[in-house]
């Protein structure tokens, strides 16, 4: 048997289910392996003192006869997601001693389900970044390469799960956010339908864009998750009952690929992408081109939106209310100095241009011209769909660059290049992992990306399980 850290969420449950390990034993597991390796990965700004007492009690429970699948797994929780009781920072010195006073859904739900949270995994600030390079306590590595970024902003979720320091992890997705650290870090990266899970308890960046998503070792792992705290919830009125949910679809067996935005690929990445087509078509898909013509300005249409949203939703951490405060000479000094000392320059940046484009003079030019092409941007999909299963692209342009590499912004925001069209279409999307390119004498993993329809959630993990053979 391989080493209890190892294991998938479905082999681990499947163990504990027969009695043959126990939850302590799992737990601490994934406790040594971060005690061997989190010095060097960082994938933790804190590991939970009770860990092994979380334990216990799911022992407990599953002695008094419990058999949830999730009951007593250890995972990981982005720094951005409430847990009561517990610190939840963002990576940011703005929220550095905040302590959450109430559960987000999800994770009120998985603790119904009785999981383990292991601690607060590291993320850009305020999920603002594709590297978690802009944490405010210090970047993320890949395990797979010291010297790389795991990807961003849930870059923590995803190198703890590579690393085996956790047998899943919870992420969030704005524009990427679980899909591109899981492809830099050869894991699942799955972000569900807008509003298939409730976004209450989560620190909010873009409220339009946002969604919960797992970060795990196969498919059938980010179902069990998905599963696990999916549906309506009162307290967000962007959750739907689940009565959206596309459960019979005519399979057309045809996956479309948009080349018109493939160029710029390197060619050992672009080997990779065709060997994932070849393999579709010998699982008896019907692999052809698709048009979708606004598809090639998805990147500037969310970068607008996001900017603003984000501008708007950070408005709140004003040095009053709760947060970091520092004395200015007088109420506006307050702000700008609580503002300057407690966001980092990716947030401060973003907050400017947000600003900016929502501004009386260039709201028309900007934000109203970009919330216009995105409902083109929908329409373009919806139609594509009517003959087609999926849509299918790389999750990023290449496999994780060093650390610094991309340090100037506009580099960053294109490795979002595939990613950010799903969180503008509200619709679901799946990474997975699709091999490896070399380079410098490491292998680094890479990872394909499926979208399907609003809904199409189960359809979805079931075409990423044929695709990694699970199914």
């Amino acid at each position: 048997m391989k080493p209890l850290n190892e294991l998938t969420i479905t082999e681990a449950a499947a163990l504990l289910s027969k009695g043959e390990v126990s939850s302590v034993d799992v737990t601490k597991a994934c406790r040594e392996a971060i005690e061997a390796h989190d010095g060097d990965v960082r994938a933790y700004l804190e590991v939970f003192a009770d860990t092994e007492t979380q334990a216990k009690e799911a022992d407990a429970r599953r002695a008094a006869g419990e058999a949830e699948a999730l009951l007593g797994i250890p995972l990981a929780v982005k720094d951005n997601i409430l847990i009561k009781g517990r610190r939840a920072s963002a990576a940011s010195k703005m929220l550095e001693n905040y302590v959450a006073t109430y559960d987000a859904t999800v994770t009120e739900r998985l603790k119904a389900k009785g999981a383990v949270f292991l601690g607060r995994a590291n993320m850009d600030e305020f999920a603002m970044g594709g590297s978690t390079e802009n944490s405010a306590y210090g970047p993320t590595h890949n395990p797979h390469d010291l010297s790389r970024v795991p990807g961003g902003s849930s870059g923590g979720s995803a190198a703890a799960v590579a690393a085996h320091m956790a047998l899943g992890a919870l992420g969030t997705d704005t524009g990427g956010s679980v899909r591109e650290p899981a492809a830099f870090c050869g894991v699942v990266g799955f972000k569900p339908t807008y509003g298939a899970v409730s976004r209450y308890g989560l620190i909010a960046m873009g409220s339009s864009l946002d969604q919960w998503g797992p970060i795990t070792k196969s498919v059938g792992d980010a179902k069990l998750l998905f599963d696990a705290v999916r549906g309506n919830d009162p307290k967000d009125s962007t959750s739907n009952s689940g009565d959206e949910r596309i459960s019979k679809r005519t399979v057309k067996k045809r996956i479309g690929v948009p080349m018109s935005i493939m160029g710029g690929l390197e060619s050992d990445v672009l080997d990779a992408f065709e060997e994932s087509k070849a393999k579709l078509a010998s699982l008896g898909y019907e692999v052809v081109e698709v048009d979708l013509p606004l598809l090639k300005k998805a990147l500037s249409i969310y970068y607008i939106v996001m900017f603003a949203e984000s501008s708007t939703n950070l408005s709140r951490f004003d040095g009053v209310r709760y947060g970091l405060s520092t004395q200015g000479a007088n109420l506006v000094g307050d702000y700008a100095e609580s503002r300057g000392a407690g966001f980092g320059p990716e947030v401060r940046r973003r907050i400017l241009l947000g600003t900016y484009v929502l501004s009386a003079g260039y709201y028309d030019a900007y934000y109203g011209r970009a919330v216009a092409a995105r409902k083109q941007l929908v329409s373009d999909f919806n139609r594509a769909f009517e003959d087609i299963d999926a849509v299918l692209t790389p999750t990023t342009p290449g496999p994780a660059p060093k650390i610094g590499e991309k340090a100037d912004p506009l580099s960053m925001y294109l490795m979002d290049v595939f990613t950010v069209t799903p969180n503008l279409l509200g619709m679901p999307s799946l990474s997975v992992p699709s091999g490896t390119v070399a380079r410098e004498g490491k292998n680094l993993p890479l990872g394909i990306q499926f979208i399907m329809p609003h809904g199409a959630d189960d359809a979805l993990l079931d075409l990423g399980s044929r695709f990694l053979g699970e199914a």
